[in-house]
């Protein structure tokens, strides 16, 4: 191959000398009749052992003659039609051409061998994934004196499997965890909540958001902060007991005088902002083991100090306070934290307590509590029944709801009773709601089963509900100005909360029960409402037609119904009401919603109810709610307010409607589509629009009404692109783009979708994943093109493939993209060739030939620099693998664009210290070696390559022999470079490269090429770099390809390899 030598040697013969060549290699001989001026092409056989020298022949004889066609040249032959051994004609030259080239290779042959070889396979027990046992001998020498070492072996089983000793929860990972875990973290209150409740329950994470995001003010707040003093700081351990006993009765007295600082005028954040920081003192406080001072914090969390005529009465606490009251739920969940986190912190140094000798079981009694713990428990629960005040009494007890554990057996169940009694003494409906809640919720955490509790919470409720509508309560709505349907959403979270833990599987009985008992209350409607919201879907689905009839009968004035129909809507959304009462039902609800005035009020009911409509109707409902929704919104631009629910209202339509055509030749919806007039929403819509129809289009479309709405769609995502976004959302909306584009198919009319993909790249310009994109489309249009035709193209198809190869060539320098235009040049080029289209390949080849001396050094990938050369290497090693197809051009040179990239890559700056190049120059030579055969080892059908326009002409052989001495000589300068520059790894590197090169290609019948393998082989195991795996490998496909009739010449070769090691 790359090493090979062309000798031609003319010699004009007397009929006396004969030229003896007695192997069955085949030689091809040109013919040249001196009198005629004839040419001839004949073949002959020779061997090479008659050979001293490329060049030079060792004896003259006779020589066999196989003429190539029937016709044969005057003079010769005369006597036979196919003579064996002619006498030479004096009127003929004969050109003797001997190849010291690349050993010619037998393609299908060498496949045949690469093929795995196909076995039976035996099933038997074996499984890749089983355990493996694995019996282990160990041998005992025996130490007695004067007798034979004897040995014993003692079997065991194991299983070393990594993977199983993971599944297993064995690795060390998961040992190391569990020994530096405390025991007390998996006690904690919230541990385990979720297997006990079960997934189906909704915690009350889901819903703290919700709330505090809901219920704000911009009204002032007030709060105390407790400050501490030095009375309260812990003894020195050399203090006497009495010092200690007295200390501790300071801090007691603190419950009453303690620095404490008041702190007016707050707004929401700020007071929030306080509130953390008595969270994190209480972790302060319990962390330094001031307990007294912890429990003041929390107790300070349930009392205020008013300044009201120059005198300080202590009066109610902060959850008792409902000065700001519609931020009463949000202080609910701020305060009911710090108490949550206090109650974890008590039960977990109790339960620390209990861990001397042996930790406590998880189902542990009140009998393996130890004496110690259980005093200390006590001593807790007597020092919040020293407090007082009803509400903060209530609430600390019930933060230590689970500590009763360690007591007695039934302390959790009587506890619950005893507060959900002492509940019944706190006036304000509303205070006394939320105490029930968190009574529900601790109650729910620690103890579930217990279910009384929870249902005589709902029944106090019930019977105290009339306090709502009493005289206190409006006195203080007018004080502070707050509306009857404002106040009563205040309870919604509460009375939600508890009717979900009392419904949380429950049986139908008990619903029912529940539900008759709202019935009997006049004015039922925030019941009413969180009864649809708390019931099991299904409950409500199956009796919704009672539930409208509840809401008929209830007063307007004090809940709105359009509320009432949004819950209802809510539960018909997730289960299905029978199917006769379906079109009534909608008709009922939307008799209110169409009368609701307020745009805001009348979108936010709207928007549940589509998705009942999406769900149970067709597309003429659908445009009928449509048309309706844009007749209340639009006045006055309220759409401009309401761009989330509008979102929700398409999110939906979208969820249940996947037929576009449909979707679009809707009245109503590209309309409603026209409302979403800011742009990052219409474009947040567009992108939900593609991103549906890309999931569920599942044939290419050529619908017109499709491709304009979706063209509309994509241009108005594209039009939002600017120079201030970022990259991953220019990425996000190019694949949506993208996927359009792809299922856009105009069938056998392939110049209609030309014309689609040249609109196309008019209106997306800026996305370049989008060009690129469009050029693959048109490729990929060229080659059905030729699919169709089945490759013999028509004058009228071959004008259009080349109108493709137009489209890429133009388009392609508008990419930014130095290698995305290189890859698209190469496949461009490939595609006009696989056409019959040879200028076009000409000119995309060049092209990228052109711009390889703009690569630059480094690039950007991830917003990271990296090094180019890699990925050069594979763009060029791609480009040389098609080069072997492309044939020259009639006007330019021999290999000229073989040449042309070699020039390119020997006048790139490369890197310092940087191999490339020479990698380069070792991936040409397989090439060069291919070129050389007489059959090339693929081509394109109805292109000519170089094997058939040269047919191995001896200029063509020559110009690939003078190429490979330059590359090879090049590689071995380089070599030697190395080898002073001490860059041994690089050398051993590369000399192995190309030594497997010329093994693979090369004819190693020729002395210096062999010789020239054995030294290159030598140099990279020369220092020990060489991976030894791969050269052993080597070895062994190199000693079977020895075996071979006519690569015997191997074994000799193989002999002289050796492996070394380093040093």
């Amino acid at each position: 191959m790359a090493h090979h030598f062309v000798s031609n040697f003319t010699r004009e013969v007397s009929n006396k000398s004969k030229i003896t060549f007695r192997n069955a290699k085949l030689l091809r001989i040109r013919v040249f009749h001196q009198l005629s001026g004839e040419r001839h092409i004949m073949h002959m056989r020779w061997d090479t052992s008659s050979v001293m020298y490329p060049g030079v022949i060792r004896c003259f004889g006779s020589f066999n003659i196989k003429t190539p066609s029937p016709r044969r040249p005057s003079g010769l032959c005369p006597s036979s039609d196919c003579p064996r051994f002619c006498p030479l004609n004096p009127n003929f030259i004969y050109v003797c051409v001997l190849y010291r080239h690349s050993r010619t290779r037998k393609y299908e042959s060498e496949l045949h061998m690469c093929r795995l070889e196909v076995l039976a396979v035996e099933f038997s027990e074996y499984h890749p994934l089983k355990a493996i046992t694995v019996t282990d001998s160990k041998s005992r020498r025996g130490g007695r004196k004067g007798s034979t070492s004897s040995s014993s072996s003692s079997s065991s089983s194991v299983a070393p499997d990594p993977l199983s000793s993971m599944l297993d929860g064995t690795d060390p990972l998961s040992l190391f965890a569990a020994v530096s875990e405390t025991p007390t973290l998996p006690h904690s209150i919230s541990a385990g909540k979720e297997e006990e409740v079960g997934s189906d329950f909704e915690p009350w994470s889901s819903k703290r958001g919700e709330i505090l995001s809901r219920f704000t003010t911009t009204e002032k707040l007030s709060i105390n902060l407790f400050m501490g003093s030095d009375k309260s700081k812990a003894s020195s351990p050399s203090s006497a007991v009495s010092e200690k006993v007295r200390t501790r009765l300071e801090e007691l007295d603190d419950l009453e005088e303690g620095s404490q600082r008041e702190l007016l005028n707050l707004s929401q954040q700020d007071y929030v902002n306080r509130i953390e920081e008595l969270n994190q003192s209480l972790k302060e406080a319990w962390g330094s083991d001031q307990k007294v001072k912890a429990l003041k914090i929390v107790i300070q969390c349930r009392k205020k100090k008013i300044l009201h005529q120059n005198f300080v009465c202590q009066c109610s606490k902060l959850l008792s306070d409902t000065s700001v009251i519609q931020f009463y739920p949000s202080k609910f969940v701020l305060i009911t934290d710090i108490l949550d986190t206090f109650g974890g912190l008590v039960y977990d140094r109790i339960w620390s307590m209990c861990a001397d000798p042996h930790p406590l079981p998880e189902s542990f009694s009140a009998d393996d509590v130890n004496d110690t713990a259980k005093e200390t428990c006590l001593n807790w629960f007597f020092k919040i029944a020293s407090i007082r005040e009803l509400v903060p009494r209530l609430y600390v007890e019930a933060a230590l709801l689970k500590c009763n554990r360690f007591l007695t057996k039934s302390g959790i169940q009587e506890t619950l009773q005893r507060l959900t009694a002492m509940i019944r003494g706190i006036g304000d409906p509303l205070v006394a709601v939320y105490a029930r809640v968190y009574l529900c919720r601790v109650g729910m955490e620690v103890a579930p089963h217990l279910k009384d509790s929870l249902n005589k919470n709902f029944f106090d409720l019930l019977a105290s509900f009339r306090q709502v509508h009493g005289e206190s309560v409006q006195n203080l709505l007018v004080l502070q100005r707050v509306e009857i349907p404002i106040y009563l959403t205040l309870y919604s979270p509460a009375i939600h909360w508890i009717l979900q833990c009392v419904a949380h599987r429950a049986p139908e009985v008990l619903l029912t029960e529940m539900m008759d008992r709202c019935k009997k209350l006049g004015n039922n409607a925030l019941l009413l409402n969180s009864v649809m919201w708390a019931f099991r879907a299904e409950f409500v689905a199956t009796r919704a037609t009672d539930f409208i009839g509840m809401i008929k009968d209830c007063d307007e004035a004090g809940f709105p119904k359009h509320l009432l129909f949004a819950s209802l809507g809510r539960s018909l959304s997730v289960a299905d009401p029978p199917e006769s009462e379906r079109l009534s039902i909608l008709n009922e609800a939307w008799k209110v919603i169409t009368k609701v005035r307020s745009p805001r009020d009348y979108i936010n009911c709207a928007e549940i109810w589509v998705e009942f409509t999406c769900r149970h109707f067709t597309k003429r409902e659908v445009n009928t709610v449509l048309a309706d929704i844009i007749k209340h919104i639009t006045p006055d631009r309220a759409f401009e307010d309401a761009y989330p629910q509008l979102q929700s209202v398409i999110k939906k339509i979208l969820t249940y409607f996947h037929d576009f055509s449909g979707l679009f030749s809707m009245e109503k919806f590209l309309p409603f589509l026209d409302m979403f007039q800011k742009d990052s929403v219409r474009v947040e819509v567009c992108k939900s629009i593609m991103e549906v129809f890309i999931k569920h289009q599942q044939e290419p479309t050529r619908d017109p009404v499709i491709l304009n709405a979706l063209l509309h769609i994509c241009k108005t995502m594209h039009d939002s692109v600017n120079a201030l976004m970022l990259d991953d959302e220019k990425r996000a909306l190019s694949l949506l783009i993208n996927g359009f584009i792809r299922m856009v198919s105009f069938g056998r009319d392939f110049e209609q979708q030309l014309s689609f993909c040249v609109e196309a790249r008019a209106t997306f310009c800026n996305l370049e994943p989008v060009i690129i994109q469009l050029i693959h489309t048109v490729n990929q249009l060229a080659m059905e093109t030729r699919h169709v035709m089945k490759g013999n193209h028509s004058r009228k198809t071959a004008a259009f493939v080349r109108a493709c190869a137009a489209y890429s060539f133009i388009t392609i320098p508008s990419l930014t993209s130095i290698f995305s235009r290189l890859n698209l040049y190469l496949l461009s080029g490939q595609v006009a060739l696989a056409n019959q289209c040879l200028s076009q390949a000409d000119a995309f080849l060049k092209a990228a030939v052109s711009l390889l001396p703009e690569v630059p050094r480094t690039i950007s990938i991830e917003g990271k620099q990296r090094s180019s050369e890699p990925f050069l290497l594979d763009f060029i090693n791609n480009f040389l693998s098609t080069l072997l197809v492309v044939p020259d051009h009639p006007e330019q040179g021999v290999l000229y664009l073989v040449r042309g990239l070699l020039n390119m890559v020997q006048d790139y700056t490369w890197e310092d210290n940087s191999d490339t190049k020479i990698r380069v120059y070792i991936s040409a030579l397989p090439l060069l070696a291919a070129m050389g055969q007489e059959s090339y080892l693929y081509t394109i059908p109805k292109v000519d390559s170089n094997e058939t326009l040269y047919g191995g002409d001896p200029k063509f052989i020559a110009e690939i022999n003078k190429l490979c001495e330059t590359l090879i000589s090049q590689v071995l300068d380089h070599l030697k470079g190395l080898g002073r520059d001490e860059g041994v790894r690089r050398q051993g590197s590369l000399a192995f490269s190309l030594s497997g090169c010329l093994l693979a290609h090369g004819d190693l019948r020729n002395n210096k090429l062999n010789q020239l393998v054995v030294n290159l082989w030598n140099l990279s195991h020369k220092h020990g770099f060489c991976d030894t795996r791969t050269s052993v490998r080597t070895l062994e496909y190199i000693k079977h390809q020895a075996q071979q009739a006519d690569m015997s010449h191997l074994s000799d070769v193989t002999a002289r390899l050796s492996l070394q090691s380093r040093a």
